[in-house]
């Protein structure tokens, strides 16, 4: 055992494998099979089963319970009774073959009193808010909140109001924050008939479409996209309603409500993007600039940010 650790008197830690610099606080209890990293704080009260991983720079506040089949990676941090869960049919005197996994990815914070059901995945500086129950995986970035949880926002992201920032000229600079996005305002001509909205190749239109679909009909809580593409473009516009799209080049975030005909977003390759807060009545029109082809999808964040370090992105 490492003795580079503080146990305090009425602790029970029973493991070996606790890092340098970690404390663990009053009745506290450590069963033999745990790992817990360095510099960790367990508080008050706090129970970790055996098949527990518990990376570096952890804390874990008083009333916490972590059971088996649960890993919380670096920095992450659980308030104050949370509850984690690990067997979606629990009876009495039953052990199921195998505890369902919950992984609480790097830097993650759970709120006070939230309660995660087994086998999810809260994704790389997620935000719980307290009291949430999450039954779904949580985006990386994502704010949730409520029973059941919805993504409420995204942590560190540039929020854009509508017409708070002019949309680019067909030939200007990207405007927005995110890595080669381009927000456009397309041609519109009104008469006594109605109005028309234009986007034309080489102007607003930054490639050739070769598939085009439309998303509509989405519940308010659910959230498309989720994913980058490795060579694909695509053009948005919601042409009915409105949707807020966040864009992520794994670096910087940014939020552009897209609530009109005329507004048209470019999204490059090797940018992740996401789509929700969808109005009951919207209606998002996608140019894509090849055909469906799985292979081009990266739908795993941390696959996603190591393919960007690999391009030498910060």
């Amino acid at each position: 055992m490492d003795e580079a650790y503080f146990k305090h008197p009425a602790a029970l830690v029973e493991s070996p494998h606790i890092g340098p610099r970690t404390r663990v606080w009053a009745f506290a209890h450590v069963l033999p099979g745990a790992v817990v990293g360095a510099d960790c704080n367990l508080c008050d009260h706090v129970f970790v089963e055996n098949d527990v991983s518990i990376g570096d720079r952890v804390t874990v506040k008083c009333g916490v319970q972590l059971w088996d089949g649960v890993t919380l990676e670096d920095d992450v941090f659980v308030g104050p009774n949370a509850t984690f869960t690990n067997d979606p049919f629990p009876r009495s005197r039953k052990r199921p073959p195998a505890f369902a996994r919950t992984v609480v990815r790097r830097g993650a914070s759970i709120g006070a009193n939230a309660t995660l059901l087994p086998g999810i995945t809260v994704g790389r500086s997620a935000m719980v808010a307290a009291g949430s129950v999450v039954a779904h995986d949580v985006p990386a970035f994502a704010i949730v909140a409520g029973n059941p949880a919805a993504i409420k926002g995204y942590v560190d992201s540039l929020v854009v109001p509508p017409g708070s920032r002019p949309p680019t000229a067909p030939t200007g600079a990207p405007e927005s924050a995110v890595r080669s996005v381009r927000l456009f305002e397309l041609d519109q001509f009104q008469d006594l008939r109605g109005q028309l909205a234009v986007a034309e190749l080489g102007r607003q239109l930054p490639f050739s479409p070769r598939r085009v679909f439309f998303v509509f009909g989405v519940p308010t809580r659910e959230v498309r996209g989720e994913h980058a593409h490795l060579r694909l473009h695509q053009f948005l516009v919601c042409v009915h309603g409105e949707c807020s799209v966040v864009l992520d080049d794994g670096s910087s975030r940014e939020e552009i409500r897209l609530d009109s005909p005329r507004r048209g977003l470019h999204i490059p390759p090797l940018v992740w993007g996401t789509q929700y807060k969808f109005s009951p009545d919207a209606v998002l029109a996608v140019l894509a600039s090849a055909e469906y082809d799985e292979a081009d999808y990266v739908r795993d964040y941390e696959e996603y940010l190591a393919l960007v370090r690999a391009q030498g992105r910060p």
